[in-house]
């Protein structure tokens, strides 16, 4: 079992990585943090989130993929969560006093990758992604644009999950519906940067060429009416003879 905890005027992380040797090696991960304002609890295995508190909406989340075992958690894991932010908070408040003095570490995130789900189809929906990773303290912010417009519906964003080097990554979602020629931007705001790094994303999807279909269709056409011609010559060859 290995813990790792890093303070900021921030968050507070704890986190308890278990290595367990099935058929192979997989890493069983609970972190939870903190700040005046905000708070995270979350359980994953090998990097996917099993379940994690919506704490805006008090409940539990348990976003696992449809093609799995689904694992469920008990009733009253939220009701843990909520007291662990108690926890949490009280911790932090202590850190922070017998830190005050020390430098805090400022760690600014790598230049955003924006990526799609599925393969374009227009008009079909799809889910633009946006992941962002090396950073610290947690979490960053991200914000969508579509044609220069800032874009709010549709849009997610996991809760920040830790590298092995203490960094954090996160991944944002914008559901939406790709129409020729639209242009999406992902940009990413942290305390380290100095302004907002951001990604473009834009449709474009060739359409089918007609031009090698013109040309064969005229070559088509030609060919016929020399055969067509031949044709006629011939028969007129062979009445004057």
């Amino acid at each position: 079992m290995k813990t790792m905890m890093k303070v900021s005027p921030l968050l507070l992380f704890l986190s308890w990585v278990v290595c367990v040797s099935a058929e192979g090696l997989h890493v069983d991960l609970f972190i939870f943090g903190c700040s005046d304002s905000d708070g995270e609890d979350m359980y994953s295995l090998d990097g996917e989130e099993k379940w994690f508190a919506d704490f805006i909406n008090h409940r539990g989340v348990e976003p696992q993929p449809s093609f799995i075992d689904h694992i469920s958690y008990v009733e009253g894991t939220y009701d843990n969560a909520v007291a662990n932010q108690q926890i949490c908070r009280s911790n932090l408040k202590n850190s922070l006093e017998a830190m005050k003095d020390i430098p805090l570490e400022n760690d600014p995130p790598s230049s955003p990758v924006v990526y799609i789900r599925d393969k374009v189809e227009l008009g079909v929906k799809n889910t633009l992604i946006c992941h962002v990773t090396g950073f610290y303290p947690a979490p960053v912010k991200v914000y969508w644009t579509k044609n220069g417009q800032n874009v709010t519906e549709g849009t997610s964003i996991n809760v920040p999950f830790p590298n092995k080097d203490g960094s954090f990554r996160q991944t944002s979602r914008l559901d939406f519906t790709p129409q020729q020629g639209d242009m999406y931007s992902c940009s990413v705001t942290h305390p380290a940067l100095d302004r907002p790094l951001t990604r473009i994303w834009d449709v474009e999807v060739q359409q089918p060429s007609i031009g090698t279909a013109v040309y064969c269709g005229l070559g088509l056409t030609v060919g016929l009416l020399g055969v067509a011609a031949g044709t006629f010559f011939l028969i007129k060859g062979n009445e004057c003879s």
